[in-house]
């Protein structure tokens, strides 16, 4: 099992999602919980992908902390 960070971004018109240890793989949506769901079915279709086209698939190594400045 592997354990992806997702990068959550909300814009103008709704909400944009990316995960870093799988370049090229984002998703969209109009609301978060839409988001949340598209982006899984990006990292399932995004590794298929890479598998059917013979790339290896890559190890993640991404993390993430929240910084607050005074």
């Amino acid at each position: 099992m592997r354990r992806y960070l997702i990068i959550y971004e909300k814009g103008k018109d709704g909400y944009s999602a990316y995960v870093p240890d799988l370049p090229g793989c984002t998703s969209a949506g109009g609301t978060k919980k839409e988001v949340e769901e598209n982006i899984v079915e990006a990292i399932h279709l995004h590794i298929e992908v890479m598998k059917e086209a013979g790339y290896e698939i890559p190890e993640t190594n991404s993390e993430s902390e929240m910084l607050v400045l005074a």
